[in-house]
C-alpha cells in the first residue's frame, strides 16, 4: 500500500531543510536504507535514506525545495499503484515549499491587475553568486513559480534563480517588486540601477541567526584580553615544521604545524589546570566538564560551524593539526556529521589568518567560554634594557557569567599565557 515519506530530522537542530539533489527518480525500485536524496540542513548536507522497500511512485517536493520538518517530500509503494488521491493530498502541503520542476515556456501575463508589493520590496536584481534563470530568452522557472509571478505583478526575466541549474524557485521572489512598463522604467531614476543585491537565506545563515541572536540576548558577556609574547612560540613552530620537513622525501608530502594547532593544545593544557573555565551553565546546576572537547570556527561559504576536537588535552600537537584539518575540508565540503559539531566544551575561534589583530566572539551555548584569537604581529618589545623587534600574539576570552567569574577567566588566561610563552610544556603534556 502507497505511503507518504516527510521529511525526517536528519540532525539535532533541523527545522527544515533544503532538498540539494533526488538520487532516486519517479518508477525507481527502492530498498530500506538507499538513499534517496541530499537534504541541506543548517550546518551540512545529509543523506536521506529510504526506511521503506517498494517503488518511488510521486516526488513532491522537486530538488530546490525547502521543506519543514514532517511536510510530504514522496510517495513510496508498489509499482503501478494509483497514488493520484495521496499526491493530490500531499501535494498541496508540497507545494507551498514548491522549487524547480521542468522548465516551460514563459506563460503570457494575467489579465487581473497586479497584487500590491510588500511594504519595503525590492527591483528584482540579478545576483552575482547565482546562475542566470533565462538562457536564450527561456526562463527556467516552474509552472508554479510562473502562477506564483504573474499573481505577484512580477517578471521573471531578471531574477536570478537559485535553484539547480540556476532556475527560478518560489523562494527567488521574495521581496521583489512589480514588474514597471519600458517608458516606466526608463524615466525612472538611475539610482534604481544601485539596488542591492538579494541572496535568500541559507539553512545555515538562519540557523546562525537565531542561535547568536539568542546568546548576545539571553547569556551575559564579558571579556578579558590579554597580550602574550609569542617570540617563542614562533621559533618552535619554525623548529617543529623544519624538523618535519626532513621527514619526508618531497617537502610538499609533509605535515604542517600552525600556530592554531599549538593554541589549541595550549588552551586543552590549561583547561586541565583551571577546570572552573571549562564549564556550561544549566537553570538547576552548573556543569564542570572532565573531558577537553574544543570546538573549532571553521568558516564556510554559507558561515561558520565549528567541528569538534574531542579529547584535545590528550592529544599530541600533530594529531591536533591533522584532525583540525580534515575537520575543516568536510566542513566546507558540507560533509560533516551532526554528531561530529555537537557536544564541545569551550570554543576557539581564530581570524589571524585574516590579519585581524584583536576582537571579541559571541559565545556558542551551551558552552560557557569562547576565545578569540588574533595574529602573530611584529612589533616593537623591550627585552632587558633594550628595544629589539619581537612577535606579539593578543587574545580575548569570551566569559558567560553566570559561569565563569572575573577571576576564573583571568587564571585561565594566565595559565595559558604562561603555557605559550614557554612552549615546551606544550610538546611534553
Amino acid at each position: 500500500m502507497a505511503k507518504i515519506i516527510d521529511m525526517p530530522k536528519l540532525s539535532p537542530t533541523m527545522e527544515e531543510g533544503q532538498i540539494s539533489a533526488w538520487h532516486k527518480k519517479e518508477g525507481d525500485a527502492i530498498g530500506v536504507d538507499e538513499l534517496l536524496a541530499e537534504v541541506e540542513t543548517d550546518k551540512a548536507t545529509m543523506e536521506f535514506r529510504s526506511f521503506d522497500k517498494g517503488t518511488l511512485l510521486k516526488i513532491l517536493a522537486p530538488a530546490g525545495s525547502v521543506v519543514k520538518l514532517g511536510q510530504p517530500v514522496a510517495i513510496v509503494g508498489a509499482a503501478g499503484e494509483d497514488v493520484s488521491a495521496l499526491a493530490a493530498a500531499g501535494g498541496g502541503a508540497a507545494a507551498t515549499q514548491a522549487g524547480a520542476a521542468a522548465a516551460t515556456t514563459p506563460a503570457p501575463p494575467s489579465a487581473a491587475g497586479p497584487a500590491g508589493p510588500p511594504p519595503g520590496a525590492l527591483a528584482p536584481v540579478t545576483t552575482a553568486g547565482a546562475l542566470p534563470a533565462a538562457e536564450g530568452g527561456r526562463v527556467r522557472a516552474s509552472p508554479y513559480v510562473r502562477k506564483l509571478a504573474r499573481e505577484r505583478g512580477l517578471t521573471l526575466g531578471g531574477v536570478a534563480g537559485t535553484g539547480p541549474h540556476g532556475r527560478i524557485v518560489a523562494r527567488d521572489l521574495e521581496g521583489l517588486a512589480p514588474a514597471v512598463s519600458a517608458a516606466s522604467a526608463a524615466a525612472a531614476p538611475a539610482a534604481q540601477d544601485e539596488a542591492p543585491e538579494v541572496r535568500p537565506l541559507s539553512m545555515m545563515r538562519k540557523t546562525i541567526a537565531k542561535r547568536l541572536t539568542e546568546s548576545k540576548q539571553t547569556v551575559p558577556h564579558f571579556y578579558l584580553t590579554i597580550d602574550v609574547d609569542a617570540e617563542a612560540l614562533h621559533t618552535l613552530r619554525e623548529r617543529i615544521n623544519d624538523d618535519l620537513a626532513t621527514s619526508v622525501a618531497d617537502d610538499k608530502d609533509a605535515p604542517k604545524v600552525s600556530f592554531n594547532d599549538l593554541v589549541l593544545k595550549a588552551v586543552a593544557i590549561a583547561l586541565t589546570r583551571v577546570p572552573a573555565a571549562n564549564a556550561q551553565f544549566t537553570p538547576d546546576a552548573i556543569l564542570y566538564h572532565r573531558r577537553v572537547d574544543l570546538s573549532v570556527a571553521v568558516a564556510v561559504d554559507d558561515g561558520l560551524v565549528t567541528p569538534v576536537v574531542r579529547g584535545a588535552d590528550k592529544k599530541s600537537v600533530l594529531a591536533i593539526a591533522r584532525e583540525v584539518r580534515e575537520l575543516a575540508g568536510r566542513a566546507r565540503q558540507k560533509k560533516l556529521k551532526p554528531e561530529e559539531m555537537a557536544g564541545g566544551t569551550f570554543s576557539v575561534s581564530n581570524l589571524g589568518m585574516f590579519g585581524i589583530d584583536e576582537f571579541s566572539a559571541v559565545i556558542n551555548p551551551p558552552e560557557g567560554a569562547i576565545l578569540a584569537v588574533g595574529q602573530v604581529r611584529r612589533e616593537p618589545v623591550v627585552r632587558g634594557d633594550a628595544v629589539v623587534p619581537g612577535r606579539k600574539l593578543a587574545m580575548t576570552l569570551s566569559c558567560d557569567h553566570r559561569v565563569i567569574d572575573g577571576a576564573v577567566g583571568a587564571t585561565f588566561l594566565k595559565a595559558l599565557r604562561g603555557l605559550l610563552e614557554h612552549p615546551g610544556q606544550i610538546l611534553v603534556l
